[in-house]
């Protein structure tokens, strides 16, 4: 297999964290026959005192071109006075709605041999085994923001559409698990919550019939 991944060590750890990564791919590819191009980027702080942009054309173009991204980390205590809309943290949001990844896919599963390293008891870990999928390009990141010397707004705004394909990524996971969705939503005050559970109700059952759905009230505020 021919591959290119783009490598965006960023800041922070991000640069060692990534650098063992790209062993651990190399091996791969001589132990399977695979060949990985890698080429890097600059994303975040780093970026931000390049090129004077948390995520340059030229990382975009990287990006785009690539099977995969292999991302580091963004931000740190040297750009915390960034004005907002140059911040580290823009990068990723940008690499984002570049590559449209509005899924964000997080797999939970116990490691037998790490469990006793857990701070939640090891009888309560047996069996633990779930994905989380999270909404990545729309809401609260995404909105409408403003700021004041006294006041800061933050927008958060779905439309049914980014909801749909979230959900889809969600009912075809759970297909070919458990066939079970649970949604976490605030919809006791939220009128994002509110649509999402709507739109929760009316496409699970027509499009996903075989999966069990659940509505979870998040007891955290939001």
């Amino acid at each position: 297999m021919k591959a290119t991944i783009a490598i965006l060590p960023g800041d922070g750890i991000g640069p060692e964290v990534t650098a063992e990564a790209v062993k651990v791919l190399n091996a791969i590819a001589a132990k399977f026959g695979h060949e990985f191009d890698m080429p890097e980027g600059l994303i975040g702080g780093v970026a931000l005192d390049a090129e004077n942009d948390p995520f340059p054309a030229s990382t975009a173009a990287v990006c785009e071109d690539a099977a995969a991204v292999l991302l580091g980390a963004v931000g740190g205590p040297k750009w915390d006075n960034v004005p907002t809309e140059s911040r580290p943290e823009r990068g990723l949001l940008r690499l984002r709605a570049v590559l449209n990844v509005f899924a964000n896919i997080r797999p939970v599963a116990v490691n037998k041999v790490l469990a006793g390293a857990s701070p939640i008891r090891a009888e309560l870990l047996e069996g633990v085994d779930m994905i989380v999928v999270r909404e990545l390009t729309g809401g609260i990141y995404f909105g409408k923001k403003e700021r004041t010397k006294d006041s800061a707004t933050d927008v958060c705004t779905y439309t049914r559409s980014e909801i749909e394909r979230v959900l889809r990524i969600a009912g075809q996971m759970a297909q070919q698990r458990r066939g079970k969705v649970t949604s976490v939503d605030k919809s006791n005050v939220l009128e994002t919550s509110r649509l999402w559970r709507e739109v929760v109700t009316e496409l699970m059952p027509r499009e996903f019939p075989d999966v069990q759905v659940e509505h979870l009230l998040s007891l955290i505020h939001i």
